[in-house]
């Protein structure tokens, strides 16, 4: 009889463990994973005049950058301050007033040899109308690593902030626009306190107290696939994601878990274009890994915009990560839904 009653304990204490576990997970997928709306599953439909004007220019500025520019960080500053020239004068011919904001830097560039320099994070405004002191950035890193020309990493995020700057340019948004261009998002600067781009500008935002609502991180943009196991994923996420690498990522932390679900719905409500979206502990691999992470030290909501990068793009970081790589249709109608979204969130 005693073993009898031992037995129903345990599978009391058994049955309990299970149900706090199940609803433990339920939580976190309707915290982490659920979002609102559905992915667009049909076929692309053919791409308009405007999807194809968007993506020949994309071509050009990108060829630009990571073609004839090539391989541009700190070790190689003239190359990086051709790429700032370049985006500085693409806003320019836009209409806008270009900020520098430059800051030391300090490389080592080998044993017992060091040496300073200085970088500049760009900027551009549009002031809001109605809410001027609500802000929202839309930022992309403009360097590469060293020993790649960086056409996807990160060539496709700063020809997309560039699209969407020059698209947006003398619109009259309620609340304030800023499109950044951050330095030194790639090693030996990621995550350095002082050294990372855009780690030193949210700083510098936070100290100002600028009240910024949203930052969008373009990040990785132009690497697109139907075929089934052409999308990987870590911690086993495979089993709550499409196999195929054709969508749209929208990633923030669990802290930014409403700007993504604001974000995503907005694009699923105006693109034809698959999309994912998870908000998920900045710990995972991949879920922090560029400037949105720095806004998030400085206590603003922020997400990266991505094809996922190195779960997907096989030349991540590598010197084959050239224009040739990258699909121009396809970013072109991921810009058109994002400058949706921007609107949504600078109307809203």
């Amino acid at each position: 009889m005693a073993m009898k009653l031992i037995t129903r304990a345990a599978l009391r204490r058994l049955r309990n463990l299970f149900l706090f576990i199940a609803g433990v997970l339920a939580v976190c997928y309707v915290i982490m994973i659920r979002m609102p709306g559905r992915s667009f599953r049909d076929p692309l439909p053919p791409a308009t005049l405007e999807q194809q004007t968007l993506a020949d220019h994309l071509r050009i500025d990108l060829q630009t950058l990571a073609g004839d520019i090539g391989e541009r960080n700190a070790f190689l500053p003239d190359k990086l301050e051709a790429a700032a020239a370049f985006i500085e004068k693409q806003l320019t011919q836009a209409g806008y007033s270009v900020q520098r904001h430059p800051f030391p830097v300090h490389l080592e560039l080998g044993p017992n040899l060091e040496s300073d320099t200085v970088c500049s994070n760009l900027s551009v405004e549009i002031p809001g109308v109605t809410k001027p002191e609500e802000i929202i950035v839309v930022g992309a890193h403009y360097d590469s690593i060293f020993g790649s020309p960086g056409a996807n990493d990160n060539g496709t995020g700063v020809v997309a902030t560039l699209a969407l700057a020059r698209r947006m340019a003398g619109s009259a948004p309620r609340r304030t626009l800023r499109f950044v261009f951050f330095v030194n998002e790639e090693p030996p600067f990621f995550q350095q306190e002082g050294q990372m781009g855009s780690l030193v500008y949210a700083r510098q935002c936070r100290a100002r107290n600028d009240n910024i609502i949203a930052m969008l991180a373009l990040e990785t943009m132009g690497c697109f696939s139907d075929e089934p196991g052409t999308q990987h994923y870590p911690l086993g996420l495979g089993l709550l994601y499409p196999s195929q690498g054709n969508f749209i990522g929208f990633v923030g932390s669990v802290g930014s878990r409403g700007l993504v679900r604001k974000c995503i719905a907005s694009f699923q409500q105006h693109a034809q274009f698959p999309s994912e979206g998870a908000a998920l502990p900045g710990h995972i691999p991949g879920v922090g890994w560029s400037d949105h992470w720095s806004f998030w030290q400085a206590g603003y909501p922020a997400i990266m915009i991505t094809d996922t990068a190195p779960f997907r793009y096989a030349h991540y970081h590598e010197a084959e990560d050239t224009p040739d790589k990258v699909d121009y249709d396809r970013l072109a109608r991921v810009i058109e839904g994002v400058q949706r979204v921007i609107n949504d969130l600078a109307n809203e």
